[in-house]
Parts: structure tokens; sequence; C-alpha cells
């Protein structure tokens, strides 16, 4: 039971969203800000991120059956009952989630929470999705606005640290979500959905990969140019090193294997950059 509610609003990658939100809260000069804010400001995020997770689930259920990736998927396996119920109930949670956050912060947290989930429901799922390979691209703003709303929590007129992490963020989940998409392009070509390896082919898919890492890991030296130190260094540098090595891995023999392989490497950077963001605030 557990298990199919973290399926269905998508609170792994959730959870990931709301601590970009948090590290956009820790790089933006101003108060600290109490633990109870900080809850909030966890909480608002990732319910946000969870209603549009759930409604993606929700708009993709004749997508999601096709693919064995997510044949399983509530909606799809029937263990919950794809009815119009679940859209008040997703709005609901995203009217509690923006609202929230307007009261315990200000009106720009509140809507770069309500942009973060808009762009993935109605941007990424609704209208680019099954039209064009450069949906991801612009499904990645999502965790940009999260570290927007972490920003304006502490400060609505936010500086160039968090515009320049919102910037890794957004350059982060295409070579992520397209890493993956090669290791399971049948898939996608089954349910007719044109992820770039489907459209370009798995070689040229695996360059554009590879460009768009070289371009993530230099605009995630760019906090160092505006103030972070040698520990945010070190872990930009180790952690983009990593992801670069399995890009150019990926690009010599792209199969399966070593497209998995990338995206995993995708986890280990991001993972690391932010671990190394938090020890740099805090010490």
């Amino acid at each position: 039971m557990i298990e199919q509610y973290i399926n269905v609003f998508k609170l792994r990658i959730g959870f990931v969203i709301a601590v970009a939100a948090l590290g956009g809260m820790a790089i933006t000069p101003g108060p600290s800000l109490p633990i109870w804010k900080i809850l909030v400001l966890f909480m608002t995020v990732l319910m946000g991120s969870a209603a549009a997770g759930a409604f993606n689930q929700y708009s993709e259920r004749d997508i999601d059956a096709k693919m064995t990736r997510t044949k399983n998927r509530p909606f799809v396996s029937g263990f919950f009952q794809h009815s119009r119920k679940w859209l008040v109930f997703i709005g609901l949670m995203l009217l509690v989630a923006v609202t929230s956050a307007a009261f315990a912060f200000n009106a720009m947290t509140a809507l770069n929470i309500f942009l973060g989930a808009f762009t993935y429901a109605i941007v990424y799922t609704v209208w680019l999705k099954r039209r064009t390979w450069l949906n991801i691209v612009f499904g990645g703003l999502a965790g940009s606005f999260a570290v927007l709303a972490g920003a304006a929590a502490v400060n609505p007129s936010f500086g160039p640290l968090p515009l320049a992490l919102a910037m890794v963020l957004f350059l982060w989940t295409p070579p992520h979500f397209w890493s993956l998409a090669i290791a399971i392009r049948d898939q996608y070509e089954a349910a007719g959905v044109p992820m770039l390896p489907v459209v370009k082919g798995d070689q040229k898919a695996a360059r554009i990969i590879l460009g768009h890492t070289i371009l993530l890991v230099l605009v995630s030296l760019l906090p160092v140019y505006y103030g972070l130190g040698w520990i945010y260094l070190t872990g930009a540098l180790s952690g983009g090193g990593y992801f670069l090595i399995k890009s150019v891995q990926l690009v010599r023999n792209p199969t399966k294997q070593t497209a998995m392989a990338n995206f995993f490497a995708s986890l280990v950077q991001l993972c690391v950059l932010m671990f190394a963001l938090m020890l740099e605030v805090s010490f």
C-alpha cells in the first residue's frame, strides 16, 4: 500500500526536488530560517511536486500500459481508480501547497512552487511529451523553480547564486532522463513517445548528452565565482568529472549498460554537488 502511494506521487523524485529547494534556501544571503519554516518549505515543495507527479501518472495511463517500466503503476494496474475525483484531490494538494507557502513566506515562493508543478504537469506532460523530443528540456524547469522557491523563502529578490543553481538543475535533467531513454528506447518507441533516442538514434543522443553534461559541469562551477569555496568546488569537480567520464564512455559505446551507468552517474553528480553545497554553507 505505501509503495503504491510513493509510486503514484513520485515521491522519490519529489524528495530530490524538495532537497533542491533547501539548496536554494541555503545559498541565498539573508536571515536564517527557523526550523519550522525549513520544514514548511520542504513539505510545500514536496506536496507541489507530488501533485504534479500524480497528474503525470493520471494523464499517461495509456502510455504507461505500453511500457514494461511503467505497466505496474497504480492507475494502470487498477490499484487506484482512474476517476475525476483524483483530479480534484490533485488540485487541492497543489492549492494547499501554494497557499501554505504564501502564508509562511511570500508570494514569490508560492509562485515558484506553482510554476514548478505547472511546468511538469502541463508543459511537459500535456503539451510536449507526446509531440517533441525537446519535452524534457523544458520539463527540467520544474527543478529550477524549486531552487528559486527556496531562495525566495529567504529573499524574494534572489541574486546570482540561486539563479546559477537553478541553471544547474535545468541542465542536469535532460542528460539524466535521456540516458534512461537510451536504455529503454524500445519501450518509448512502442508507446509512441518521441524521446531523443527514438527520434535521433542512440549514437546522436549520446553525443547530445555529452554536450549537455559538459555545459552542466561548467555551469556548476559558476557558484564558486559568486562566493562559494573549496568544499563546493571539490564536489562540483569530483561529481562532474565522474559524470563526464561516464558520458564519454556512452558516446564510445552507446549500449543499454553504458546508458544506465550514465543515468546513475547523473544521480551521483547531483547528490555529491548538493552534499558539498550543504557542507559549504554549514562550515
